[in-house]
């Protein structure tokens, strides 16, 4: 059971010791350093999961009624198996990326925090340890993003912060009501709010369940608190930027799982104006997010703006609360993490190499870097939804969800948003890859050169876009292993 502390603490400690320690003369020494913390965090990490079992240890009381405690449960098996696999990738393909970064030590040492922060977050057993870690990820991971230094990422930093602060104070909010009327803050299956409060308070607790949505909400980019993401994103480097996008964000989607499934229950929002709300708003951001990302010319902030429309794909099957539609949200959880991560990796090696940034800037990639771009328009099919991707598989099961909820309006059209975002991120992810390929007889091969970046960027990207197929080829076990969770939570 220890395992799970010595799993958060380690990456912490390790972070922390970078930070304090005098610069490194020899870079090899501080990559060695980072790989070793890497590889020993994922150990521990799987040790917990294996050996921690369903014990809720408890680190010590805030109060009488607040414990700190620590609990592994299917949920956490899925988002932190998710964070270990970008963490490790994207930390790797930092070795190559930072060489021309300053104050490496300083990126490595935060990164290792937040690395553990999040561990923290998916073995939360209540909503105050959930809290507590919530609000250390913001401060934690906002030195990610002010990395440059530059007027533009310090503006992002600040957005950043008090945009996640003001979302994070309105899920506060919400706690001191749960804590109030539910008596208990422990994650249960199924909700901690009894029937008896649920119709004494049932008109109190619906606004609380809505301003923790939105609280939440604001990590996870939902309109119409989603503007630090697109700005935040692009300015960090790019195996920064993997990790927010495909992680740190996915911190608010694992806090709505956790506030509607295991707070306040499926069945006490079902049917209600709170439903009905969060449905329109996570339609509308896909839909945003999709045409935003279709007309910006900046790759990084293209696929930034591509992340506010996937992660509302999310919120909408967690939003319709049937077992298919919750599946597919489960499913995108992963699959979206490994190719976003993926395609930010992919937009880093492309700027380190080439120094291009812009869409127009890319005709004759293709020809140059032949391995990476084949590895892009992988994990693009896999976000248009086309088999055999777990893109496909994940956008299945949340349009059969909406289909069969039986939700007026909703039942048809979600499926039909889901649809023509599918057609946009196509129109924004497609054009790359064929000008890449295919840049036209206009193209000065003179200026070719090809030129693949290290197999410290190559392996990472293809270890990514590898398990974005593999969900897709053989979901059965996973989708299996996702039903027994949702059978306890729906």
């Amino acid at each position: 059971m220890y395992y799970m502390i010595l799993a958060i603490l380690f990456p912490i400690l390790a972070g922390t010791y970078l930070l304090v320690r005098k610069e490194m003369k020899n870079r090899r020494n501080l990559l060695i350093t980072v790989g070793a913390a890497l590889i020993i965090t994922t150990a521990l990490v799987a040790a917990a999961l294996c050996f921690s079992g369903n014990g809720m240890l408890t680190l010590f009381s805030l109060t009488d009624k607040l414990p700190i405690i620590f609990k592994v449960d299917e949920i956490s098996v899925i988002f932190s198996v998710m964070t270990v696999i970008i963490f490790v990738c994207a930390g790797f393909f930092s070795f190559e990326y930072m060489k021309h970064e300053e104050k490496e030590k300083r990126y490595y040492g935060f990164y290792m925090i937040v690395f553990g922060i999040l561990i923290a977050l998916c073995f939360a057993g209540n909503l105050i340890t959930f809290y507590l870690f919530f609000e250390m990820l913001t401060l934690s991971s906002m030195p990610l993003v002010l990395h440059n230094g530059s007027r533009e990422a310090i503006l992002a930093g600040l957005k950043y912060l008090f945009y996640s602060l003001c979302g994070a104070y309105m899920a506060l909010f919400g706690l001191y009501f749960i804590e109030r009327y539910g008596n208990t803050l422990t994650f249960s299956p199924g909700g901690v709010i009894s029937a008896a409060a649920a119709a004494e308070h049932g008109g109190i607790l619906l606004g609380v369940a809505m301003a923790m949505l939105l609280g939440f909400g604001v990590k996870a980019g939902m309109f119409p608190m989603h503007a630090w993401l697109p700005t935040a994103h692009p300015v960090a480097p790019a195996p920064a930027s993997a990790v927010l996008s495909a992680v740190i964000v996915k911190a608010g989607i694992l806090a709505i799982v956790r506030v509607v499934y295991y707070i306040f229950g499926a069945s006490f929002l079902r049917g209600t104006w709170v439903q009905t709300a969060w449905m329109v708003l996570a339609l509308i951001t896909v839909f945003m997010g999709s045409m935003l990302a279709y007309r910006e010319p900046v790759l990084k902030k293209r696929l930034a703006y591509s992340t506010v429309s996937q992660l509302s794909y999310i919120l909408f099957g967690l939003a319709v609360m049937d077992t298919g539609s919750v599946t597919g949200s489960l499913l995108h959880v992963l699959s979206h993490g490994f190719i976003k991560s993926a395609l930010f990796l992919c937009a880093g090696a492309i700027i380190y190499m080439t120094g291009k940034t812009r869409v127009e800037e890319l005709r004759g990639i293709g020809k140059e870097m032949p391995l990476l771009m084949w590895c892009y328009t992988i994990v693009s099919l896999g976000l248009i939804g086309i088999p055999p991707t777990g893109g496909f598989v994940s956008k299945w099961y949340l349009a059969e969800g909406a289909l069969s909820s039986g939700i007026p309006v909703f039942d048809w059209l979600g499926p039909v948003i889901l649809l023509v975002s599918a057609l946009l991120t196509a129109g924004y992810l497609l054009p790359v890859t064929i000008q890449g390929f295919f840049p036209g007889a206009d193209y000065d091969y003179r200026t070719f050169q090809k030129k693949e970046p290290s197999w410290f960027m190559t392996i990472p990207v293809l270890i990514l876009t590898v398990l974005s197929v593999f969900i897709g080829l053989f979901p059965n076990g996973l989708v299996n292993y996702l039903m027994q969770i949702i059978e306890k939570i729906v």
